[in-house]
């Protein structure tokens, strides 16, 4: 429901979904997020369950990293399980990719994007929503409050990005620069600025402190987290497309489709 006034009384007026007064293109940012966020939802989904073409010499995709069980060389413990169940699918992916799923479902910047987008009730401010009751944070408080927790799992999951960035130098012990290293390289240092941007993390850094000045280590380490946060919103989105970039190239030079320039 509105409000008007008529002859110097206040009115209700029905609100149906998308009524608005509003003048501006308050439609592009929640249709923004439903087609970016919805397409790598599928994206991702489709490549966890692939199973295929995930690596190509020192290359490994980051939906796979780290790679505990599997058939290519990157498999920490050797192939899959003998005792993993026959009518269960099994990809190296869907034991790494719920963690860095959790920590982006419960961030408190996507949030907000996903719920306009997604949910709509309402899709923006001063915007009709869908008509059923949305209780949001209310009955989802608990699930959120995981984010905090999320967060030791990202940066572990940081440590093997980079350590897969990193080795991708060398291969068959041959010091080397590719492409697919760049991409790799970048998404770990994107991944990175969006973790350490987080609020979480943040607040591990400078909460409960009453003097961030008097420990300069901590207080440049909360300074520095706080220019990333400060730039959140803009991480968030870049590390999203560009970690499903790097997954994309890596499964193009594998699958033989392009040939990853190099100097090995």
């Amino acid at each position: 429901m509105s409000s008007r006034v008529e002859n110097g009384a206040l009115a209700l007026e029905p609100r149906g979904f998308g009524w608005t007064r509003r003048r501006d293109a308050w439609w592009a940012a929640p249709l923004g997020v439903f087609v970016v966020l919805g397409s790598f939802i599928v994206y991702a989904t489709w490549a966890a369950f692939q199973n295929a073409h995930y690596t190509y010499g020192p290359y490994l995709s980051p939906f796979y990293s780290p790679e505990l069980f599997g058939d290519s060389p990157h498999a920490w413990f050797g192939p899959r399980p003998a005792a993993w169940p026959a009518w269960l699918p099994f990809s190296p992916a869907l034991l790494i990719l719920p963690f860095p799923g959790l920590f982006r479902v419960t961030c408190y910047y996507y949030r907000g994007a996903y719920y306009k987008a997604f949910a709509m009730t309402p899709p923006s401010c001063a915007v009709g929503g869908l008509p059923f009751l949305y209780r949001g944070e209310k009955a989802l408080l608990l699930f959120q409050n995981l984010h905090r927790y999320t967060l030791y799992g990202a940066f572990v999951l940081l440590v093997f990005l980079w350590w897969e960035g990193l080795n991708a130098f060398f291969r068959d012990g041959r010091f080397g620069i590719g492409v697919g290293t760049v991409v790799m390289v970048i998404n770990a240092a994107l991944l990175s600025a969006y973790a350490f941007g987080c609020h979480s993390c943040r607040h591990l850094i400078g909460g409960r402190h009453d003097c961030l000045t008097c420990t300069k280590p901590r207080y440049r380490l909360w300074t520095g987290s706080t220019w990333l946060n400060e730039r959140h919103m803009a991480f968030a989105w870049i590390s999203l497309v560009w970690v499903a970039f790097t997954d994309f190239y890596i499964y193009l030079v594998s699958s033989g489709a392009i040939r990853d320039p190099n100097t090995w």
